[in-house]
């Protein structure tokens, strides 16, 4: 274990005026490092490194298959963790880009911002905190931690990618200052102090104003698609409601596909707009000089407009009444919740039931560890491995008990 985070060299072909950053972005050559000191690439700056770790990282692969709202094998169409966080990272990368914030940092953090999501979207993390209630909980922003400092095992000198101070940071406090950190951020805290009662860099703030536009716009389309809404009752809705009602007024007769791409895209760069501009002001009437003033402020620098806050809202509230709780939605969360509550309560009773290197893990180790282990496992699950999981243990005629003896 270092006595002290990395310092990395700032490369030579990386100045600001290369960069073309603002005095409050996170400047490379200015990181506070790596928990392990480990040489810089010459062609890279450090968060391009993190950023291209992040994508050759098993937990970033299994994105393709983890629901947003729909289980993956609902249709080829809907938005899964990937697209959402490719959606969300060229969202960031162009909020960042406009406002002097450094463009690769934001792409790692939108990149990695849902690495510990459970399979099942959100049913599966309420399922898997119910279980781990008496085990100090589960919390998917501590969990990408974990993922990224411990679980992800590839290089011969450290556990996770050791990636830079300020991702790290970015991943943990995106929403904000934590103050009651979940034990598994706690534990990563002690070693490499991320600061977790200040507010995050301002390239993590954009990043998490870039997550909720890509939610809002993606839910509404893949919504529609699903026919768990209409157009019509979209139109009723503030702000995009009157996007809508202008496309049809110029295209009259326009296609359904081609009316909701048209008004997704105006929505998205109206929400954008109105960030850069508000974030913007915030950082004027701040007097925001470096990135350590972003930190220290009280309250958030990166956000949106009264306004436009409250229209947002809005179309939150109709998300949540019309397709996050629509009866179909329902029962496939449902189930979700069950597989996910099954699955944890299985392996903690009969630990011998884990795949081999899992097993050795948790069959040695005392109970709280034990269910860590085991959340551990069932959190890195698809969508389609957990169900198969699930068809492998509870299902007395699944073909795997015959090929197995066969």
């Amino acid at each position: 274990m270092p006595k002290s985070p990395q310092k990395i060299n700032r490369n030579p072909w990386e100045s600001e005026e290369y960069l073309n950053l603002a005095p409050y972005a996170c400047h490379a050559g200015q990181s506070r490092g790596r928990l392990y000191p480990e040489p810089e690439s010459k062609g890279r700056s450090c968060f391009q490194r993190d950023r291209d770790r992040i994508i050759h990282s098993s937990a970033f692969r299994r994105l393709e298959y983890k629901t947003q709202v729909f289980v993956n094998h609902e249709g080829d169409h809907y938005r899964t963790r990937l697209t959402h966080s490719l959606e969300v990272s060229q969202l960031a990368r162009s909020a960042a880009r406009e406002l002097g914030l450094n463009e690769d940092l934001a792409e790692a953090l939108a990149l990695s911002h849902d690495l510990g999501h459970t399979p099942f979207g959100h049913a599966g993390e309420d399922a898997l905190s119910a279980a781990m209630k008496d085990f100090g909980g589960f919390d998917h922003n501590a969990q990408s931690i974990r993922i990224l400092s411990k679980l992800e095992k590839k290089y011969a000198e450290f556990d996770g990618l050791n990636l830079t101070w300020e991702t790290l940071e970015g991943i943990a406090k995106h929403n904000g200052p934590v103050k009651n950190p979940p034990r598994a951020l706690a534990e990563y805290n002690k070693k490499h102090n991320l600061e977790l009662d200040k507010f995050a860099s301002a390239e993590a703030q954009v990043t998490a104003c870039c997550d909720d536009i890509a939610y809002d716009n993606h839910d509404i389309e893949d919504g529609i698609r699903a026919r768990l809404f209409t157009v019509d009752d979209v139109c009723e809705l503030p702000l995009i409601g009157g996007i809508f009602h202008g496309l049809l007024k110029k295209y009259p007769g326009l296609s359904e596909p081609r009316l909701i791409h048209e008004s997704k895209r105006r929505l998205i760069n109206l929400m954008s707009a109105d960030l850069v501009k508000h974030t913007r002001k915030n950082l004027l009437n701040a007097k925001v000089k470096t990135v350590d003033d972003v930190r220290n402020l009280r309250k958030p620098i990166a956000g949106f407009s009264n306004k436009m806050e409250k229209e947002a809202r809005e179309i939150k509230k109709f998300l949540r009444e019309n397709m996050y709780h629509h009866y179909k939605v329902n029962r496939m969360t449902s189930k979700a919740r069950r597989i996910i509550a099954e699955l944890f309560g299985f392996f903690y009773k009969e630990p011998e039931c884990l795949p081999t290197e899992w097993r050795k893990l948790a069959g040695k180790a005392e109970k709280r560890l034990s269910a860590e282990i085991i959340a551990d496992y069932i959190a890195g699950m698809t969508d389609r491995f957990a169900q198969q999981e699930y068809r492998r243990i509870f299902d007395l005629s699944y073909k795997d008990i015959g090929e197995f003896y066969s």
